[in-house]
């Protein structure tokens, strides 16, 4: 794996990229300069929020976990940081457009910007797909054991592809970590091990891990064969000669895909930890993260009005006979099962109609006693999901209007509950770029060295970075998993097939090793640490 790749042409070897060269010492003081301001923000504001919210005597073990979590979900973005964004760098390093400092500064500044202007869908999505009971106690043992053991078996895969140089996904390392807690909870809990997963979301991780190398190897091949034919100048499809950059088109174009690629990366993979960080807050301190206190009176009141609308239209499909003992239990278990009968519609019309009348009876959000805040918010949570299943699965068939009022009721609930402060984004983006600075330069030499069996060629980085960048937004538009890792790496493969460069055979099949068994690997990992955790807490 780590041996000089056999048969590298001495031109190749010539334009090598200067790869050890370091930075700037100014450049060094003013990352770490941004570090410390990044690192003393973070910390104020969460000390300032815990202060204003706890009351005077607390237990201090919950708050040493809580510390302890964050910088275990932290850890992962600085991982996630080295691992997956050194291919965005990879092109425009070995084609030379960038030098290799200059392009990891580069990367890492737009995956920080990328987080900072997320929009936070994404790192409520993945909260979705963990086991319902333990999002509803996320502050209890069983909690810590989720979340400590889902993030500590994505680092430890994701460390250890990055050790082998392999670019594998870490989106789907923490699927594949997910699944893992949930088949372990299902089981412990007596029940069968399926029934802790989101099997429908598996499935598209599943075709994701089939499907997108192939896009990536064939649109990356067809794409360098139209330029062939259409762009007649020899140079863009030989290797560069010493440390020539590409014509400025190239060149201008390959900085540009590897900023967008980074920027994709830090707005999309940089949510993932936000959105465990903030269930991590919710459970440890609820009165200060359970609900949004951006939500003002005004939003209060609207959101009482809209809660009798939202009631009115779910009474038109409870069923005459449909009794209900616990609302709350029988919506905890359709979240958990997605097994719709008819006294779910009865349980979720009745925890909608008592959340309005609490909120009604406290006047606004704000004032909800603290020691209501948790099971409030838990509601909350069960309501909104409940909504998006039924939605999802078209059971029960719900009139145009009636949706439309349930949509415009589940959005007054996201805004109270789906929120991210701005010192977690500052903290998670400090994570990622972090670890894009450090740690690169593995992944990038496998990229740019060990896949084909010639050096990197302008055309080869251009086709490889447009089918990966083309990818994520067509990936985002429709909500489709695909791993970009996947796709530039085997990307750049299409194109050495395409060129005719030849393939390195055995990196190649380390690769799809490494990508088939990163989610039983990650399954297996987290489940067996959640039992040892569960034992532990």
């Amino acid at each position: 794996m780590n041996s000089v790749i056999a048969g590298t042409a001495d031109a190749a070897s010539v334009s090598r990229p200067l790869l050890d060269r370091k930075p700037s010492r100014s450049v060094a003081m003013l990352f770490i300069f941004l570090l410390l301001a990044g690192a003393l923000y973070a910390g104020y504001s969460l000390v300032s929020d815990i202060h204003g919210a706890m009351p005077r005597t607390v237990a201090v073990l919950p708050f040493v976990l809580l510390g302890l979590a964050l910088l275990i979900a932290l850890g992962f973005e600085f991982v996630n940081g080295f691992h997956d964004t050194a291919n965005a760098v990879a092109t425009v390093i070995y084609t030379h457009s960038l030098p290799p400092h200059l392009a990891v500064l580069y990367s890492g500044a737009l995956n920080f910007l990328g987080v900072l202007l997320s929009s936070g869908a994404v790192a409520f999505g993945i909260i979705t797909l963990l086991p319902v009971e333990l999002i509803l106690q996320v502050g209890s043992g069983a909690g810590f054991a989720m979340v400590f053991a889902l993030l500590i078996a994505a680092i430890i895969w994701n460390l250890g592809t990055w050790w082998l140089g392999l670019p594998a996904s870490s989106s789907h390392t923490m699927i594949g970590s997910i699944i893992g807690v949930g088949v372990a909870n299902a089981l412990m809990h007596g029940r069968d091990g399926t029934s802790g997963v989101d099997w429908g979301q598996a499935a598209k991780i599943g075709w994701s891990l089939l499907i997108s190398p192939v896009v990536g190897f064939v649109f990356a091949a067809l794409l360098l064969l139209a330029m062939k034919a259409l762009i007649r100048n020899r140079a863009l499809y030989e290797a560069p000669q010493g440390n020539s950059s590409p014509p400025w088109w190239i060149r201008g174009l390959l900085i540009l895909t590897c900023g967008g690629v980074s920027f994709a990366h830090g707005s999309n993979d940089g949510q993932k930890g936000m959105g465990l960080i903030m269930l991590i807050l919710i459970g440890t301190v609820p009165t200060a993260y359970a609900l949004n206190h951006a939500v003002t009176y005004k939003d209060s009141q609207d959101f009482i009005a809209v809660s009798i609308q939202a009631a009115e239209a779910l009474t038109k499909y409870v069923s005459p006979n449909a009794t209900v003992g616990d609302p709350h239990d029988d919506i905890t278990n359709y979240v958990r099962d997605k097994d719709f009968t008819p006294n779910t519609m009865l349980a979720l019309r009745t925890m909608v109609n008592d959340i309005g009348n609490e909120t009604a009876l406290y006047k606004e959000m704000k004032n909800i006693p603290n020691d209501r805040i948790r099971n409030f918010r838990n509601d909350m949570y069960l309501i909104s999901e409940s909504l998006r299943l039924m939605k999802k699965s078209g059971k029960p068939e719900i009139a145009a209007d009636d949706a439309a009022i349930l949509a415009n009721y589940k959005k007054h609930i996201d805004h109270s509950t789906r929120f991210i402060p701005l010192w977690v984004k500052v903290a998670v983006a400090m994570a990622l770029g972090l670890g894009t600075m450090v740690g690169w330069k593995r992944i990038v030499v496998t990229v740019g060295e060990k896949i084909g069996k010639t050096h990197l060629t302008y055309a080869q980085g251009a086709a490889a970075e447009l089918v990966a960048m083309s990818t994520i937004a067509a990936a985002d538009m429709f909500g489709l998993p695909v791993s970009t890792t996947h796709v530039l790496a085997s990307g750049v493969a299409g194109t050495m097939a395409a060129n005719k460069s030849g393939l390195q055979m055995a990196t190649l099949r380390n690769l799809l090793m490494a990508w088939v068994l990163t989610l039983p690997a990650a399954i297996l990992l987290s489940g067996s640490l959640y039992w040892v955790f569960r034992h532990v807490f």
